[in-house]
């Protein structure tokens, strides 16, 4: 856009300086230091446009965020006013085009228009009367066209007016402007002048007036004369090429800002400037004098010093100066002078042969407050021979060394030194060149080469320093090693700096801290800086930031940490959690510049959503809960171990696993002849007499070979190894259950490796009888699996009844001779 917002100006103390540092790439600069210095410097270098941008930023600001109201097609090579503009536009900017004509039914739909830029198009003629459905239009731009003629027609909303650079003969001023009540700004241009060419807006009180004289021309033996009645500011604006030549005279009532730009000098014509400035600079009210775009010799310079010296300006400034043909001694006398501030910057000096006491000693003599030379590639500076008035200097990008003003005692009542982008090397130096500025309290020596080698510590500084800029110089950690005893205000961001020393302990009044854009690690404490309430640290190397900061630090009232490589890890909470602790607006740009780095999992993550467990992170309460969770689960299974007769099964398995290791062992024809029996009978030793007299007659008597254990355990082998291999020579393994077999503890085992074999073989071999009923709540809790057996598997129940009897024993010999021709390896078993 081409909105600027530019400071109102008519409100500030004219008596203060014109120059204070200007922090404009200082991340101090934003609220740091300004309790300290205020950039009055913008006061005195805008004050001719004040009026101008004033107006358009009054104008403007109110549409700043309704951009749909503003409607931008400059730079489009328009050849007319487009048609399809949106009726509620407030703001068109049509500037840079090739619209030569305007019509009536460009602009009446626009009722709300407010602002019109027309300039640098290639309008020739304008009748004005095409804006009258134009009630609210305050700002018209028509600068820079080929305007000749305008026909008047009074705009009562307007504020604004440009009408300069452009090909009028006279002043296009018509009595219709009279009516122009709130108007502001008056931009006008003309070859020649009468006097009275202003009589009809003598009455109207305007802020500025910008005349363009590029096109006027000098009429021999003639002296033409302008009254300009009522204006603050006047910008007179001359022929870039030629020789200043105007002989016009130029009154002005309550001026106090005069600009004059494109004025070319030699020892010719330099009489005829000052002639021309006599009228001008009369008036008692007029404060600021401004050169911009001066070509001149050094002689014709200093008589421009002469002739203004005496004069009631208060503030000079000059701008693009070229200093052509010679530079010698010039004479100048110091005069009693209102001048309070000498601006000078970007200076060109086309002189390579000259003496450079002629030059420097012009300036470093002068008996005003405040002298800036900047962008002039200056190289030295010379000391004041008395006693200087000075209490501001800047001498911003020239190429000054370590030799500037060292062993200067004149300069006692300086204030502020500015001495950026310069050739300075020494740090040392650099203090050593204070010493006897006793009044100094800002020193800017940023964007320099400084560095500090010395571990001697023994620094000389004036001790009234309070603001030391180091910025964008080559310092490392030694810099803390010399610096002024009562700093307040440090800024030491973009150096080598990668720690800050413990034992620092000459830096108690340091308030604001600022180390950005270093390679520093750690978050530094405030025991070094027990008075530290600003500190700016981002763009570091910071990555696990001290958790002890917030309580070492209680007078920090500014944390800017942001933009370093956190690592998100343990370490990291509890400096979260400090932040959460602290008011929101001690820690600037939180949570935006807050994020994770590493580990990669979290990279870009912000601090404020990373969260992990206190357990994770307090190792004795970690191994706490898991030697609790560890013994906890050790009872429990404990518990449930003997619930469950855990042990029980575990020596049956054992068992088990080591008869199986040992049947592995026996030859592959032996293993041939494995199954035996038809039947292995597991019963309680009260229920024999039923197994002997019932169920094994009954079944032997059908051919079924039955293995008992008392007639078929081989002896020396253990009770165990015994069973398993009767099992695993049966076909089928047949249970008496009955409350004795659920009291046997070996029917039991029996049972179990019965069942186990099930799943091995992958068979259905078991064959449930029961003998008498056995109550849910009579089986001991160990007994599981035969709890679950009863629950699941279909059992045979002895009828008591002798005709129920022929059904359950043909169900007995159905469990065998289903499959009995299977049993067809063992000669003795019968098939």
């Amino acid at each position: 856009m081409w909105f600027h917002d530019w400071p109102g100006l008519f409100g500030q103390n004219l008596d203060a300086y014109q120059d204070v540092l200007k922090y404009s790439s200082n991340p101090l600069r934003d609220g740091h230091f300004n309790t300290m210095t205020k950039d009055k410097d913008s006061t005195v270098r805008s004050f001719h446009f004040v009026y101008i941008m004033t107006l358009i930023f009054v104008t403007i600001i109110q549409f700043s965020d309704e951009s749909e109201f503003v409607v931008d097609m400059s730079k489009l090579g328009l050849t007319h006013v487009p048609k399809d503009l949106p009726p509620e536009t407030k703001v068109l900017d049509l500037s840079q085009n090739n619209i030569s004509e305007l019509h009536l039914s460009d602009v009446s739909f626009l009722s709300g228009l407010k602002v019109l830029r027309l300039s640098r198009n290639r309008i020739q003629c304008l009748d004005v009367s095409i804006f009258k459905f134009n009630q609210d239009l305050e700002y018209l731009d028509l600068s820079h066209n080929r305007l000749q003629k305008v026909s008047c027609h009074p705009i009562m909303s307007l504020k604004h007016l440009d009408l300069s650079f452009n090909d009028f003969d006279a002043l296009p001023i018509c009595k219709e402007f009279g009516n122009l009540t709130q108007l502001n700004f008056l931009g006008l241009s003309a070859t020649k002048f009468q006097q009275l060419d202003l009589l009809p807006i003598a009455h109207l009180h305007l802020s500025c007036i910008l005349l363009d004289l590029e096109g006027y021309y000098v009429k021999e033996n003639e002296k033409e004369s302008l009254q300009i009645l009522n204006t603050e500011e006047l910008h007179l604006v001359f022929h870039p090429n030629n020789f200043f030549s105007v002989q016009v005279n130029i009154s002005v009532n309550s001026l106090r800002c005069l600009q004059l730009t494109n004025i070319k000098l030699n020892d010719d014509n330099c009489q005829v400037l000052l002639k021309f400035l006599t009228e001008l600079t009369r008036g008692p009210n007029l404060l600021n004098f401004t050169l911009n775009h001066i070509e001149t010799t050094w002689k014709c310079l200093i008589r421009a010093f002469q002739f203004l010296w005496p004069k009631p300006i208060e503030y000079l400034n000059i701008y693009n100066l070229t200093i052509v043909e010679s530079i010698d001694e010039e004479d100048f006398t110091y005069q009693k002078t209102t001048l309070k501030a000498l601006k000078m910057e970007h200076v060109i000096n086309r002189v390579f042969l000259f003496s450079q006491t002629a030059l420097y000693t012009v300036f470093s003599e002068m008996n005003i407050m405040m002298l800036t030379i900047s962008d002039t590639f200056f190289v030295h500076m010379l000391c004041p021979q008395v006693p200087s008035t000075f209490k501001f200097l800047n001498f911003t990008q020239n190429v000054f060394t370590d030799s500037v003003f060292q062993n200067c005692n004149t300069l006692a009542r300086l204030e502020t030194l500015i001495l950026q982008k310069n050739k300075l090397k020494d740090l040392f130096k650099v203090g050593l060149m204070t010493k006897d500025m006793l009044s100094l309290e800002i020193l800017d020596v940023s964007w320099n080469s400084l560095e500090y080698d010395r571990h001697d510590g023994n620094c000389i500084w004036v001790g009234s320093i309070v603001v030391l800029d180091l910025s964008s110089n080559i310092l490392s950690d030694s810099v803390f090693r010399c610096l002024p005893p009562r700093v307040k205000v440090l800024d030491l961001h973009n150096n080598r700096i990668r720690s800050i020393p413990k034992d620092v302990t000459s830096l108690e009044a340091l308030q604001e801290l600022n180390v950005a854009f270093n390679f520093l690690v750690h978050l530094p404490g405030c025991g070094t800086f027990s008075s530290l309430s600003v500190l700016i640290i981002d763009y570091n190397s910071i990555s696990n930031p001290s958790a002890d900061f917030f309580q070492s630090c209680q007078k920090i009232r500014s944390l800017k940490a942001g933009n370093n490589p956190f690592q998100c890890t343990c370490e990291l909470r509890d400096f979260i959690q400090g932040i959460g602790q602290v008011p929101s607006e001690v820690v600037e740009d939180w949570p935006d510049s807050y994020k994770c780095d590493y580990p990669e999992s979290y990279k870009g993550t912000p601090l404020k959503d990373f969260h992990v467990s206190q357990l994770s992170c307090n190792t004795a309460l970690l191994i706490v809960t898991i030697g609790v969770t560890g013994l906890l689960v050790a009872v429990t299974v404990t518990v449930l171990c003997i619930y469950l007769d855990l042990p029980w099964y575990l020596r049956m398995l054992c068992q088990w696993t080591q008869t199986r290791h040992r049947a592995r062992n026996v030859p592959l024809a032996e293993l041939q002849r494995t199954l035996q029996f038809h039947a292995f009978i597991s019963y309680s030793e009260h229920d024999s007499a039923w197994v002997k007299n019932e169920l094994v007659p009954c079944l032997e008597k059908e051919d079924i070979k039955i293995c008992l254990h008392e007639r078929n355990f081989v002896p020396g082998k253990s009770i165990v190894e015994n069973i398993i291999n009767c099992i695993e020579k049966s076909y089928k393994s047949i249970f008496v259950l009955s409350p004795n077999f659920v009291q046997s503890e070996w029917c039991h085992y029996e049972l179990y490796f019965a069942h186990h074999n099930l799943f091995h073989e992958g068979s259905n071999n078991l064959i449930l009888i029961l003998l008498e009923p056995i109550p849910q709540n009579s089986i001991p809790g160990k007994y599981h699996k035969l709890r679950a057996l009863m629950a699941q598997r279909t059992y045979l129940e002895w009828p008591k009844e002798k005709s129920k009897r022929g059904l359950f024993w043909a169900n007995i010999r159905a469990a065998f001779n289903m499959k009995l021709t299977l049993i067809t390896k063992n000669d003795d078993v019968p098939t």
